[in-house]
């Protein structure tokens, strides 16, 4: 089995942390950068940072606060919001990130995960899938999942990788801040689909469902979450503590 990782993400509206439940309703949590910092210090894998509303507002994704975070971890980065050019993933590289997601920008012009796996390496390229359920089908959505692209996922993943996304983070926004556990059948669907590394995103709300994903789907690299590690719910270390004496390998 492979190491597991454990990845809190910071979604960002207006230089601040905020969450929501199915992508809605949004509420103020915290400082990115003092939140980054206690994320770097209690054992977290990585982190991911998420321009929330870039996209839907058509602008490029806020450098100044990605700079403060960046220069306060020590754990790899991944950033992600308005990623729409080669350009882009220049600019939040240049400010710290390790690793770039795409998304919406993905969508509209899927040449842009070619050109920047053959520019930057395809582990530099996350391919983000904001995924919901619509009539018995998986299906993308853009801009912060407000928009139905019409578009079968697995389909759209398997097209992902195999122009260079080097890895997928698939959240579920039908289970996003509900907190019943990960959407098993939609992880599995995705895990089947592709080779490269996987992160499910969307719907813990406790220790077991870590446990409870990685036990079903020995082949998940990842698990992440935001507000059960964001309000203290679980402490990400002892979460680790939990997974080994589930002889689940971390790091």
């Amino acid at each position: 089995m492979i190491t597991k990782r454990i990845i809190p993400c910071l979604d960002i509206k207006n230089g601040r942390v905020v969450k929501g439940t199915n992508f809605q309703g949004l509420s103020d949590v915290s400082d990115p950068v003092s939140l980054a910092k206690y994320y770097s210090d209690s054992m977290a894998d990585e982190l991911v940072f998420y321009d929330i509303t870039a996209s839907a507002e058509g602008r490029a994704l806020f450098t100044d606060v990605l700079c403060k975070v960046a220069s306060e971890i020590f754990i790899p980065l991944t950033v992600g919001g308005g990623i729409n050019t080669v350009e882009d993933f220049d600019r939040v590289l240049k400010c710290g990130a390790d690793k770039v997601s795409v998304n919406s920008g993905a969508i509209k012009r899927p040449e842009l995960i070619r050109e920047a796996a053959q520019k930057y390496g395809n582990q530099c390229v996350v391919l983000s899938a904001d995924i919901k359920r619509v009539n018995g089908e998986f299906r993308v959505f853009a801009k912060g999942g407000r928009e139905d692209t019409g578009m079968e996922a697995i389909s759209w993943i398997r097209r992902g990788v195999s122009l260079g996304a080097g890895e997928v983070v698939v959240n579920s926004i039908d289970t996003d801040g509900v907190k019943k556990g990960f959407d098993i059948e939609m992880l599995r669907a995705v895990c089947d689909a592709v080779s490269v590394p996987v992160i499910a995103s969307g719907g813990a709300g406790s220790m077991q469902d870590f446990t409870d994903l990685f036990r079903a789907i020995p082949d998940i690299d990842a698990g992440l979450a935001a507000s059960v590690f964001h309000f203290g719910q679980i402490k990400i270390p002892d979460l680790k503590q939990e997974l080994k004496n589930n002889h689940i390998l971390v790091r």
